[in-house]
């Protein structure tokens, strides 16, 4: 990778994270504060940041400061310093304990509810030096970060594009109806989704595999899924089908632990859709570290 070519003296931590701090408030005092600055030393550095970069990253008024286009781009790649400078710090410590590698994770909420904790903690027994980092996000941003190499490997739902990823089969589950007791769709026999499309629906935020299928089987018959909330986790979804708000699919797995605690009941589906395959992926370019976990998670 080629070196920056302008004068990186120029630049320091200190005035990185005052300016980001700056953006994020909207207040120089705020930020100065922060930073452990008086605030004339503050504007100052802002100052000789902008000229620096040559743009104007604020403009200033009476109750504060209000962010520029150029102040934006700075705060989000600045951010993003600060946080792998402080990443960096952190391995070099872990370094001292004997943690030789971080394998950044990122798994989706079905793979790490379901099947990844205890995978993961026997992985860390028997490979103490390498420290595995994971993150719960939607299988869709799982497959993005992968390819944005803000992940070294991943489990997401299949159906999501993965061109460029080596993917193998990790893990099956199924996909299962909730609602409170009671309710008119209680029954015991597997029910077709498109039975279900006059109810009001709890499911995940946008990008999870479960919602997209969902809204394609609803497409698919001609009607929109009635989403009344989303939310970010599995355990949210059963708390508001408890609060008697709608209904919801979960992986059977999940879902039945949460049944049985929160006194709802739960139905099968009959569409083929509801059994879904779990894939765990990589870059091609995946080292060797990397390869052995993913090797490891599909041998267990």
């Amino acid at each position: 990778m080629a070196l920056p070519k302008f004068n990186l003296s120029r630049f320091d931590f200190v005035t990185i994270r005052l300016a980001v701090l700056c953006a994020q408030s909207g207040n120089l005092t705020t930020a100065a504060r922060e930073c452990h600055l008086v605030v004339p030393a503050a504007s100052r550095r802002i100052k000789d940041l902008e000229s620096a970069i040559g743009c104007q990253l604020f403009e200033r008024h009476s109750r504060g400061v209000k962010v520029t286009p150029a102040g934006r781009v700075f705060m989000r790649r600045g951010l993003t310093l600060l946080q792998e400078m402080e990443a960096m710090v952190e391995e070099l410590d872990d370094l001292q304990e004997g943690v030789l590698r971080h394998i950044q994770f990122f798994a989706s909420s079905a793979a790490i509810s379901q099947f990844l904790p205890p995978l993961i903690a026997k992985y860390s027994e028997t490979h103490p030096q390498v420290q595995i980092d994971l993150e719960e996000h939607v299988s869709e941003h799982v497959v993005i970060a992968l390819r944005e190499r803000r992940s070294d490997i991943g489990v997401f739902v299949s159906g999501i594009d993965t061109e460029g990823l080596e993917t193998q089969q990790f893990r099956t589950d199924e996909l299962v109806l909730i609602m409170p007791q009671g309710h008119a769709l209680t029954g015991k026999g597997p029910i077709e989704f498109a039975q279900t499309l006059d109810e009001q629906w709890i499911s995940l935020n946008p990008g999870a595999a479960m919602l997209q299928q969902q809204l394609s089987a609803a497409r698919a018959q001609g009607k929109k899924l009635k989403l009344r909330m989303q939310v970010n986790s599995f355990d949210a979804v059963s708390h508001m089908v408890s609060s008697g708000l709608g209904i919801a699919l979960l992986p059977k797995a999940t879902a039945l632990p949460m049944v049985k605690s929160m006194k709802l009941v739960w139905r099968p589906l009959k569409d083929d859709w509801s059994h879904r395959t779990l894939l765990v992926g990589i870059r091609k370019d995946a080292d060797l570290d990397v390869k052995a976990l993913r090797d490891y998670l599909l041998q267990s």
